[in-house]
């Protein structure tokens, strides 16, 4: 087992053996493993019969999903494998990986639109999205700053200023596309890793204030932004314009009231719920299966933010700061995506196109959610006591 090396050669280790402690945290790999397989069974009913055309039975979507965990389960397991000492010495270059994808998106030819937003790469048969790894690029490059900074997170420079300049330049690329939901979720996610690391209370209360104004000013720039909050707001007063997504959401949720109408039994996923594979899975879930099947896929995100949390604790103790805040960006970043989407669809927030984490149909954003899973798991699996070494 490959373990990660702190930088302090005086770091405390374990008095005695744990041989008791398994290799992996089962709730961890339990968790992910019933998130992947019940988004794999939902995928399957919303797109079994919908994209058809005449209702017919359509597993086209099915297997090019199955095909993307498959993928992502391969890059999960290098990502857990890979040093950790490594991932952060190599921080600086793996965010400007990211941003140079970013940029290349506005390079005549090489970035593809569709439905007004510039945000994909062409690669044959298959679409990638830069912003889901530049999210991962993100991640690992704030964890490794807050980790070296940690002593001087105090002043406003270094906690407030410094990731200020870099997160904006990050949202910079993603509102030029435009992709206004990713923005918010790693702004958030950001935002908690800071106040984790211990950044002062007030100097956070500030930031949050000044990017909250920004946000909002950016909003009200774009009529069709402005038209999304105004439908958010009485999405029945357009119910076949601007409200059409949000109130199809609805009434599907309704209709599955607290047990669900069974699975695959979804009448709004036919036709009438639009993106009901990706953006609005958790409105087919709700009609599916209920009030319960939506409380058991927010369960199953707690489980996964405390086991997360559970990880970055230990490592923690075993002095690896990099290692803890690693797995508490993962834990963040996944569960706020979560929270946006089920909020999206149950009405709390404006309509954003954002998908399930590790559920929802969509190459990009399956393959960068196994990559930060496999992180995870590589934090929990490097950073556990080594049986028969001492302090």
């Amino acid at each position: 087992m490959n373990t990660f090396t702190a930088h302090n050669p005086n770091q405390a280790l374990p008095a005695e053996p744990m041989e008791d402690i398994p290799a992996q945290d089962p709730w961890l790999v339990i968790t992910l493993v019933a998130l992947v397989s019940l988004g794999a069974v939902m995928v399957f009913s919303a797109t079994v019969a919908a994209d058809s055309g005449s209702l017919a039975f359509n597993d086209h979507h099915l297997q090019r999903h199955l095909v993307h965990v498959a993928l992502g389960g391969v890059l999960l397991l290098l990502a857990m494998r890979i040093p950790l000492d490594w991932l952060q010495v190599s921080s600086r270059a793996i965010l400007v990986a990211g941003l140079v994808m970013l940029i290349l998106l506005f390079v005549p030819g090489v970035g593809r639109e569709v439905n007004g937003s510039l945000r994909w790469f062409d690669l044959g048969g298959f679409r990638m999205q830069p912003s889901e790894f530049m999210k991962i690029a993100a991640l690992i490059y704030f964890a490794d700053y807050l980790a070296r900074k940690k002593d001087d997170l105090h002043l406003f420079k270094v906690g407030i200023i410094n990731v200020g300049l870099v997160a904006g330049a990050i949202g910079l690329l993603l509102l030029l596309q435009p992709d206004f939901g990713t923005t918010a979720v790693l702004f958030t996610t950001v935002a908690g890793m800071m106040f984790l690391a211990g950044v002062r209370f007030w100097h956070y209360l500030v930031s949050i204030s000044v990017a909250g104004a920004l946000m909002t000013l950016l909003m009200w720039m774009e009529p069709y932004r402005v038209q999304r909050l105004l439908s958010y707001r009485d999405p029945w007063a357009d119910p076949f314009g601007s409200g059409f997504q949000l109130t199809q959401a609805l009434i599907a949720i309704g209709r599955g009231e607290w047990f669900g109408a069974g699975l695959g039994s979804s009448i709004q996923k036919l036709f009438y719920l639009p993106h009901a594979r990706n953006d609005f899975l958790i409105a087919v879930i709700g009609e599916e299966l209920g009030a319960v099947g939506i409380f058991c896929v927010i369960g199953l995100f707690a489980v996964l933010l405390w086991r997360a949390f559970v990880v970055a604790r230990r490592a923690i103790e075993q002095g690896h700061r990099f290692a803890a805040f690693l797995a508490q960006g993962v834990g963040l970043l996944l569960c706020v995506q979560a929270i946006v989407h089920i909020a999206v669809n149950t009405g709390l927030l404006p309509t954003k196109g954002l998908t399930l984490p590790l559920m929802s149909y969509g190459g990009s954003s399956m393959l960068s959610c196994m990559i930060a899973a496999g992180l995870l798991l590589g934090v929990d699996r490097q950073c556990r006591p080594v049986p028969g070494r001492t302090r």
